[in-house]
Parts: structure tokens; C-alpha cells; sequence
């Protein structure tokens, strides 16, 4: 699994972040990061459901 964010479409409001803490990071510069782009396994439910919610569709979980 890879997680790709268009950060053209991102408002680093930290949906993400508070759904999969282990993924994305949003820091004191007011920016989305993501910690993990190829995340376990046994991160894919929480991932998932933050690409699901996040309310600018930035997130993608690709195969």
C-alpha cells in the first residue's frame, strides 16, 4: 500500500492526522507530512478511513 496526497488540494487541517497519527503529521509550520508513504498492513483500516474523510479528497491509497 502507498499513500499519495495531491498538497495542491490539501489544507493541512489534520482530519488525517487525528485518524492514522502513525501516517501523517500535520507540524507547527501548518504543513501535512507524511511519515509513513508505504505504511504495514496493519495500518490499512486507519488509512483508509482518513483518505475516506479527509474534506478536500487530497489523500489516495494506491495497491
Amino acid at each position: 500500500m502507498k499513500v499519495v496526497v495531491n498538497f495542491d488540494l490539501c489544507e493541512s487541517n489534520a482530519v488525517c492526522m487525528g485518524i492514522a497519527p502513525e501516517v501523517f503529521e500535520v507540524r507547527d509550520d501548518d504543513f501535512l507530512y507524511v511519515l509513513q508513504e508505504e505504511p504495514g498492513e496493519e495500518l490499512r483500516d486507519k488509512v483508509v478511513e482518513a483518505a475516506r474523510r479527509c474534506p478536500k479528497q487530497a489523500i489516495v491509497v494506491e495497491d
